[in-house]
């Protein structure tokens, strides 16, 4: 027996075992309590890199945890597929992205297999397979005929470069976090969820043991708030409505602000001051289309 560990022989051999016993296989066991692990899912848009397993190893080690104490650990894993950083490398390449996206998937399998770690690939998820946007395809629809999702105009962070939507924290001083190219924010018709709906549910941590700064962020996230929605009437006769936590202060209000995309910003603006408004609400004022989200949003 060598007194050298040699990984690249010894942990092949001990992985093929473990698959071929099913070692952590999940399967149906009422006897033993559930444990339900997931860690995040990987973008197939190349290579995996430290960043991956820096994340995925302290998953790794409750769900070992959890298993030695004789819980029925269910450890899934898969692919997050159906993003932009796939597509757009695949566009860089002109490879079909589908094409490019299938085969990092198997390179990124075999790199998360070579890991040792007890994911059940029975258990795996490709997001842009069929098989998987089936069912949220027909969750979204059950959304849609409950009236919970709603079509709506909003503000999103525009990249001209990626020709695509970008999330605030893609966002890095007006630029986009990967191409560094100037990001525009326009006036865009999309989905939204009626969310709002089930704030208080949200707000209700009692059944959860979730640490206190966790709870702190998604209660910021939600962002729920008391007040009363106020109609105030410009001179033009349109109405301007307001939400306000402090509507006892409204006596003292001297002006008013609109946002830029307020829909009334074209018609309550002077022609004295059009120029000067439209070079402040945007870089090309056509960016900018006036309206609102609906009310019910």
């Amino acid at each position: 027996m060598s007194d050298v560990y040699d990984p690249a022989a010894i942990e092949p051999k001990w992985q093929e075992k473990w698959e071929a016993a099913g070692l952590y296989r999940a399967k149906v066991d009422w006897d033993k309590p559930k444990h339900y692990a997931l860690t995040m899912l990987p973008y197939p848009s190349g290579d995996l890199h430290i960043g991956h397993w820096f994340a995925m190893t302290p998953s790794d080690a409750r769900a070992r945890f959890m298993r030695m104490r004789g819980y029925n650990v269910l450890f899934p894993m898969g692919f997050d597929a159906f993003g932009l950083p796939a597509e757009n490398a695949a566009i860089q390449r002109n490879i079909h992205p589908k094409t490019w996206t299938y085969a990092n998937i198997e390179r990124m399998r075999r790199q998360l297999r070579s890991m040792g770690a007890m994911f059940d690939w029975q258990r795996e998820a490709v997001s842009c397979d069929p098989a998987y946007y089936h069912w949220t395809e027909w969750l979204f629809s059950r959304f849609f005929e409950g009236d919970l999702a709603y079509r709506g105009e909003g503000l999103v962070n525009w990249s001209e470069t990626l020709q695509t939507v970008l999330a605030n924290e893609q966002v890095i001083d007006g630029k986009d976090e990967r191409t560094g190219q100037p990001v525009v924010q326009k006036m865009m018709e999309q989905w939204f969820f009626r969310i709002t709906r089930y704030a208080e549910e949200l707000l209700d941590f009692s059944p959860m043991d979730w640490p206190e700064p966790v709870r702190l962020m998604q209660t910021n996230w939600i962002g729920r708030s008391e007040g009363a929605r106020v109609v105030f009437t410009a001179e033009s006769g349109d109405p301007i409505e307001v939400f306000t936590t402090r509507p006892d202060t409204l006596w003292g209000a001297t002006f008013m602000v609109l946002a830029p995309e307020h829909q009334l910003v074209d018609t309550l603006t002077s022609d004295a001051q059009r120029d000067a408004c439209l070079l402040y609400t945007s870089p090309s004022p056509r960016d900018r289309t006036r309206s609102r989200m609906p009310s019910s949003a």
